[in-house]
């Protein structure tokens, strides 16, 4: 029976751990390891920044296992948990038309959230290249429906669905970087997990999911978190700070070189009181291993604070326990610096080492310690063919997928960068109209599905994808507008009748569009305002029969000058006299009597200025006279104040000023003298005063003629 051998690599900021297992019936046998620290700061971290010399330490380890174990040709890795990026997203779709929700509906509003998350990356500046990032996992926080929180919407009914999720995104530069260095090495990358993810699945098994715990894993240049809690992981983060933090500490404290101020890092976890070493002045030192310690205090309390605010980010709570790997968990005084930064127990934070693992069988001495668990994992999933990379065609175009567990049709629509909402065909977007004063809401059609086939067949957002599968998808098409016509949405109402000196007029209804004359086969749009209705009113019966009332103008030379005068017409309704504002029903008849032109005294405006007359009592009876005086002419003519003006005529005149007499007061009172009996005495008074023809009277004056 042909030997199956699982080759897996762990490829730390500080050094390279190489894994030969077998896969046997109970699971995977260790034949073999070996480790290799990077012989310069290749790795930081996390991220590869030298690959020709991280492909060196590969090839090297490679060559030493072959010989131990014959040729090596796939290795299983993990993408340092430095490049995660994490968002927290909500999305709603509207599910009023749906009826009970289904499991498709909940996926799909779980994929409307992850886009939303996408797109939050990319406008948030968080990343240099959000376009070059892609989801590699979620988690959700909840559910809602009509803003009611829910653990699954499935046979929920409502109008409004919501979520809240927490996306998790990896750059595509991490993988090109391992790929490149693995290639360089002459190997084929089989595998590819995230260290937190290999980690905690080696540490925290599916049957203590159920517990909030939180698992850090603290190389050299990262401090990848995991958290489970409800039998999920609920969410992975990073920290950039990690052990070479406390290597710099203590070489900027003592003048070390960093190799060696390492070394002396790895030396103060263990018994040893003193310590000696020799700074960058080639003078050798010795000190306690406690004062370095006391030293380096601050950098692991900024450490531990940094894990705790990222564990609180995750779980918005301290979760109930602390699992610390990884090289930089053996730290002095970080468990009780993370402890405290949480507020739990000290207890509750503890150093974990991989003694037994599940599926793997007896584990070598030196990967019983903290930073053996990454490695082991990794070993570990290479025993599955979950997490790799897959190639598909999305219409008709190759993709790859990476491979983080059962990959769907919704995997491949999330890397293409296809939007889910398109594919259901949104409805038309409706609009609202006032008719007479009141809204209308006209509602837009239903948009038309779109389709998934995989291979051929239909396929839904959950259908899982294998390798080579061929997917089409077809965008559903959205819903119009309405766009209806003022017949449409109102009654025309039909028209009037009326009567207009001899003629009989029929006059249709009044409609406007916002504010202007409209036709009944206009199209409207969003927010028009309609008028429609019978005419109403005199000025509108003649506006609709395309005759407005318009004042007659007379056109005159007076004085020289040109001038102007107008006269509206006299309108009657049924007889009686009307205005344009008279309100019209059907049958009325209307009558329009355009006038004749003006009087010399409209003409003039003699007569109206109450300013040129004074008023005195003649016999007890008020009595105006005037202040002044004209002459008139009109065509060269004299004429009098009532006499009516030909248009087009020549009118001169001329005002002058007067002082009113008993005289005047007689003849403006119509005062004639041949009423006076022929004998007597005849006297007149002004004011009680005996006055002459020509005596002067001004205004409230009393004149009496008294026969005596």
């Amino acid at each position: 029976m042909e030997q199956k051998l699982l080759f897996a690599l762990d490829i730390g900021t500080r050094s390279v751990v190489g894994l030969v297992g077998e896969q046997v019936a109970g699971g995977i046998d260790i034949l073999a390891m070996e480790r290799q620290e990077h012989n310069t700061r290749a790795m930081l971290d996390g991220q590869i920044h030298d690959v020709p010399e991280v492909a060196q330490v590969l090839a090297s380890v490679k060559t030493r296992l072959e010989s131990r174990v014959g040729p090596l040709r796939k290795v299983s890795v993990a993408a340092a948990g430095r490049a995660l990026c994490t968002v927290k997203a909500t999305a709603e779709i509207d599910c009023g038309a749906r009826g009970a929700l289904t499991g498709e509906d909940e996926r799909a509003l779980e994929l409307a959230g992850i886009q939303t998350a996408q797109q939050q990356l990319a406008t948030s500046k968080a990343v240099a290249d959000p376009t070059g990032y892609y989801c590699v996992g979620y988690s959700v926080v909840r559910f809602s429906l009509d803003g009611t929180a829910f653990k699954s919407l499935i046979g929920q009914r409502g109008k409004s669905a919501g979520i809240e999720l927490i996306a998790t995104f990896l750059p595509r530069q991490v993988i090109d970087s391992l790929h490149s260095a693995i290639a360089a090495a002459g190997l084929e990358m089989a595998t590819l997990t995230l260290e937190p993810i290999a980690a905690i699945n080696v540490l925290i098994p599916p049957t203590m999911r159920h517990l909030n715990l939180a698992l850090v894993d603290v190389g050299a240049g990262t401090s990848d978190v995991a958290i489970t809690r409800e039998g999920l992981v609920i969410g992975y983060g990073m920290v950039p700070l990690a052990g070479d933090e406390v290597t710099e500490a203590i070489s900027q404290a003592y003048l070390l070189d960093f190799t060696v101020a390492e070394m002396l890092k790895r030396k103060l976890g263990g018994k040893t009181k003193n310590v000696c070493f020799t700074d960058v002045l080639g003078v050798a030192q010795k000190a306690p291993a406690s004062e370095i310690v006391e030293k380096v205090s601050p950098v692991v309390g900024e450490l531990a604070q940094a894990i705790a605010a990222q564990i609180l980010a995750l779980n918005a709570t301290p979760p109930q326990a602390v699992l610390l790997v990884g090289g930089g968990s053996l730290t002095p005084r970080l468990p009780e610096a993370v402890a405290q930064a949480l507020d739990i127990a000290p207890t509750r934070v503890a150093i974990r080492r991989p003694d037994s693992i599940g599926g793997i069988g007896k584990i070598p001495g030196e990967l019983c310690a903290p930073d053996g668990v990454t490695p082991l994992g990794i070993l570990k999933l290479a025993n599955g063919n979950t997490l790799n990379f897959m190639q598909v065609a999305l219409n008709n175009q190759p993709l790859r997928l990476f491979n983080l567990g059962k990959l769907t049709v919704a995997d491949a629509l999330l890397v293409a960068g296809i939007e889910i909402r398109s594919l259901g065909g949104r409805p038309g977007m409706g609009i609202t109209v006032t008719v007479n004063g009141k809204k209308k809401s006209l509602p837009g059609s239903h948009g038309q599905p779109g389709s998934i086939l995989v291979n051929n067949e239909a396929a839904s957002f959950s259908h899982p994808l294998a390798e080579g599968d061929a997917i089409v998808v077809t965008k559903g098409t959205d819903g119009n507008s309405p766009c209806p016509v003022i017949a449409d949405i109102a009654a025309i109402p039909p028209a009037i009748t009326v009567l207009i000196g001899d003629e009989l007029h029929t006059v249709e209804p009044v409609i406007t569009v916002n504010g202007k004359s409209a036709a009944a086969a206009m199209k409207l749009s969003d927010r028009d305002e309609v008028i429609c209705r019978p005419a109403a009113t005199l000025q509108e019966v003649f506006a609709l029969l395309g005759r407005p009332i318009e004042p007659a103008e007379y056109r005159y030379t007076i004085n020289g000058a040109e001038r102007s005068f107008s006269r509206w017409p006299k309108l009657t309704l049924n007889q009686a006299a009307a205005a344009l504002s008279s309100a019209v029903r059907d049958n009325d008849i209307i009558g329009v009597d355009p006038g004749e032109p003006p009087t010399v005294a409209e003409l003039l405006g003699f007569g109206e200025d109450t300013d040129a007359y004074c008023h005195v009592l003649f016999n007890g009876v008020k009595c105006p006279i005037p202040l002044r005086r004209q002459t008139v002419q009109i065509d060269g003519k004299a004429a009098e104040l009532p006499q009516v003006v030909p248009p087009g005529a020549l009118v001169d005149f001329t005002v002058y000023e007067v002082k009113p007499t008993v005289s005047d007061v007689l003849l403006a009172a119509d005062f004639d003298p041949r009423t006076l009996p022929a004998t007597g005495r005849i006297d007149v008074l002004v004011n009680g005063q005996l006055a002459e023809y020509t005596t002067s009277v001004k205004n409230g004056d009393s004149v009496d003629v008294v026969i005596r």
